[in-house]
């Protein structure tokens, strides 16, 4: 059955809301500001049959979307194991090698029957609190088994044709060490489920059964139409690119995540074969969230194309079992956000080789995940996880966003006046980088500078990043971002970590402060095409010093800020001949 544009369109947006509605419906009713506040959470539909994604929500974190197919994968590969799925069932999991992420992230996943059948399946993805492991927040960047990380679940029945297992929930809450927010957040993740249900047999209610699997078929089908159309207007051959973690948290030695691209028509090729092999520490990551990641970083690139599984339909990828992007049970995958940074990166780094126009800089590349843990004074325990933003790269088009999230999500990074008012923790600074972003044609964008002082009497910090020996590079000879930064301060001064960008249970009193400095994005072309007046602004505004301006950019202002134009050449015109 052929749907005519117009209702296709009209279908389109309706399912797009459905997920929208579940992803609102999560974020006002979760306890924890990661899901409340951040938006690390997802919703989307999936095949009946397969599992794919048939449609995401717009306000959710691609990654997820991504990956939560291999979640509906897997239950429906359970169920079937286990006599197969009922009208009613739940299914709740964290399984991180078995379409997962991280043990932080728990997945639902509820079947929607029509007339006996599953019609297709609703998930649901939230980032909990705490989940149990050896650090509060779950991120251990001194992990050497995900038994360290957190508690594991894997696909089990949180309500079997209906009847909602308390005994699921008891052990859940017994694990974890903010038991409250945990129950918020399941809760409003079966609510989100549960209107999903009701929002979707009301549209196949109006429109027929009929109608919404075929529009579901075509969606899917002009999407990888689309993609076959992009890849087709690159230019065939093959390229490189290489880009590398500081270390794995447990030895002080670079990891390299290596892609060799390959356009051959309409086809694609995603080799990660040069890549590290699997290390000790928490930067291993499972195929599919490798594959998820490659997905969220195709969709920033080529954003035209729907938001479905035919995205991947003409990309074959090559993933070395062996490989730290192909890890099992039970190799520490906590860091997984890292990781998939990194691989965004590469892949920005290698489209921008054969097609410089839709290419874009890297962005910042770590969530700098932090935690501060300690009691308060009447003995309750307190558990502070945030992340935090920095730069994104500049591109064809413009310079890219100061102080943006990463771009594995379209997460918010918690207002400081939201982590204030949960946390005995004061902000004495919160403010942009100057000189942070990447010289280019285009600048990239500015990282941010936080400073956290204790209010509490005693608490330990820990800090899972990256991006503290290697910088964000530029593209089309742009300049790269600066580094990442992290110092935690006491009586006697300002202490650095052995591992740069990775700290466990570092102790710190009342006044004491933790200071960040987050990366900016890289550069797009050559810092002497950067428009004078453009970087005169940047001055103006503090982005970018005068000593940047002239011995960066070549660019020598008077001292009222405007522009030198016969110096301005003179540094130009020297460089070059240089």
């Amino acid at each position: 059955m052929t749907i005519d544009p117009v209702t296709l369109a009209i279908l389109k947006g309706r399912l797009e809301q459905i997920a929208d509605e579940m992803d609102a419906t999560l974020f006002r009713s979760a306890f924890n500001p990661i899901i409340a506040e951040a938006h690390d959470a997802s919703h989307g539909i999936y095949d009946a049959t397969t599992g794919e994604t048939l449609v995401q929500g717009k306000s959710g974190l691609p990654i997820f979307v991504g990956v939560m197919a291999f979640a509906v994968k897997a239950v429906i590969e359970k169920a079937k194991r286990q006599g197969g799925v009922h009208e009613g069932d739940v299914w709740i999991f964290n399984d991180p090698y078995d379409g997962g992420t991280h043990l932080s992230d728990f997945r639902l996943v509820k079947p929607v029957f029509r007339n006996g059948e599953v019609f297709c399946y609703l998930a649901s993805v939230g980032h909990w609190h705490d989940v149990g492991g050896n650090v509060p927040g779950n991120y251990n960047p001194a992990a050497t088994e995900c038994f360290q990380e957190g508690m594991l679940i894997p696909p089990v029945k949180l309500y079997d044709r209906g009847a909602f297992r308390q005994d699921i929930v008891d052990i859940l809450s017994s694990n974890s060490r903010l038991p409250l927010s945990l129950y918020g957040d399941l809760n409003g993740q079966i609510n989100a489920l549960e209107l999903g249900e009701k929002r979707i047999n009301e549209l196949l209610d109006e429109y027929g059964d009929r109608t919404i699997a075929d529009c579901l078929v075509q969606l899917t089908a002009r999407a990888a139409q689309m993609m076959r159309a992009q890849i087709s207007g690159l230019p065939s051959g093959v390229v490189s690119a290489e880009d590398f973690l500081d270390n794995d948290g447990i030895h002080d030695v670079p990891l390299k995540i290596a892609l060799d691209l390959t356009v051959d028509g309409d086809r694609m090729i995603m080799d990660f074969s040069r890549s590290s092999p699997a290390c000790a520490g928490p930067v291993n990551i499972s195929r599919s969230t490798t594959i998820a990641a490659c997905y969220v970083a195709l969709k920033h690139i080529f954003g035209d194309v729907p938001a479905n599984a035919g995205v991947l339909e003409p990309v074959e990828f090559r993933i070395d079992e062996s490989s730290l992007l192909s890890v099992h049970a039970p190799k520490p995958v906590g860091g997984y956000t890292e990781t998939i940074l990194r691989l965004i990166d590469v892949v920005f780094q290698a489209v921008a080789k054969i097609a410089p126009e839709p290419a874009m800089a890297c962005a910042y590349g770590t969530i700098n995940a932090l935690s501060l843990a300690g009691h308060r004074a009447n003995g309750q325990r307190w558990v502070m996880f945030s992340f935090f933003g920095g730069g994104h790269g500049a591109h064809g088009a413009g310079d890219g966003l100061n102080h943006g999230n990463a771009p594995i999500s379209t997460a918010t990074i918690p207002p400081l006046e939201i982590l204030e008012a949960a946390y005995p923790i004061k902000f004495r600074q919160w403010a942009l980088r100057p000189d942070s972003g990447g010289a280019g044609k285009f600048r990239g964008g500015l990282g941010a500078i936080y400073e956290i002082e204790l209010l509490e009497k005693e608490a330990d910090v820990f800090l899972f990043g990256e991006r503290g020996k290697f910088p964000p590079p530029g593209v089309v000879d742009g300049g790269p971002g600066a580094l990442n930064t992290f110092c935690y301060h006491k009586e006697d001064g300002d202490h650095v970590p052995p591992m740069v960008s990775k700290i466990v249970g570092i102790h710190i009193d009342r006044g004491d402060y933790v200071r960040l400095e987050t990366p900016g994005g890289g550069g797009y072309g050559q810092a002497f095409d950067r428009d004078p007046a453009g970087v005169a602004n940047d001055v103006r505004l503090g982005f970018v010093s005068l000593a940047s301006a002239e011995d960066t950019y070549g660019v020598a202002l008077r001292v009222d800020g405007t522009v030198d134009d016969a110096q301005t050449r003179a540094l130009r015109t020297r460089e070059a001949a240089q």
